[in-house]
């Protein structure tokens, strides 16, 4: 299975892109958001890869950016939703980061504006991967991919005694929306021990939130 593509950019256009790997050319299918991040032609590009193997041919959908993949990941659980339909709906303007807060915000009438997205599929997000989105939006931000200090969203600074799991958690909370008090009372409920896994901190502290 090819799960990257490190190569020159030789053709582009119509939804895919070839890239030039060693002298053999891969054909790879694209959404508009990785579109606009490509590097002009003849120039390296690097694309994550899914790989999906149909009965007749074989299918590679690239990524530019981890965020978008993992989102990708995401929408071709979704019943109806396969690898060809997840595309249109990241092509539709909103970035992988305002997909997932639609959905984790319970938005389906503004999710079925999104080109692609119909009232009854974005009903279906909401239901499916609310939950997801919220766990992810909250890993992108716990894995640095924010640009705002930790000491800063958290209102407080934060200092070299304070455990890095503890402050990783409160951050990403924070960057979902929930105020820093909010986040530090359920947080002090959920018990971690060091064995306690980045992704089972997050779900137990996304489970003790005010709804």
């Amino acid at each position: 299975m090819i799960a990257l593509l490190r190569g020159s950019l030789v053709d582009r256009g119509g939804g895919q892109v070839i890239v030039d790997c060693g002298g053999v050319g891969y054909q790879v299918f694209v959404s508009g958001c990785t579109a606009n991040a490509l590097p002009a032609l003849g120039e390296q590009v690097v694309l994550r890869i899914f790989t999906h193997a149909m009965e007749n041919k074989i299918a590679l959908y690239g990524f530019a950016t981890s965020e978008e993949r993992d989102m990708f990941d995401l929408l071709i659980t979704v019943k109806r939703v396969g690898p060809a339909s997840a595309i249109k709906i990241l092509s539709a303007g909103a970035s992988p980061h305002e997909l997932a807060q639609l959905i984790a915000a319970e938005k389906p009438t503004a999710l079925s504006s999104i080109k692609g997205v119909g009232k009854k599929t974005a009903e279906m997000l909401v239901v499916e991967l609310r939950e997801k989105c919220e766990l992810l939006m909250a890993s992108w931000g716990a894995q640095g991919k924010l640009t705002t200090p930790v000491s800063r969203r958290l209102g407080s600074e934060v200092g070299p005694d304070v455990d890095p799991l503890k402050a990783d958690v409160l951050s990403a909370l924070v960057q979902l929306g929930w105020r820093p008090a909010e986040a530090e009372k359920a947080l002090s409920s959920v018990e971690l021990d060091p064995n306690t896994t980045l992704e089972t901190a997050l779900r137990k502290a996304l489970a003790a939130m005010p709804r």
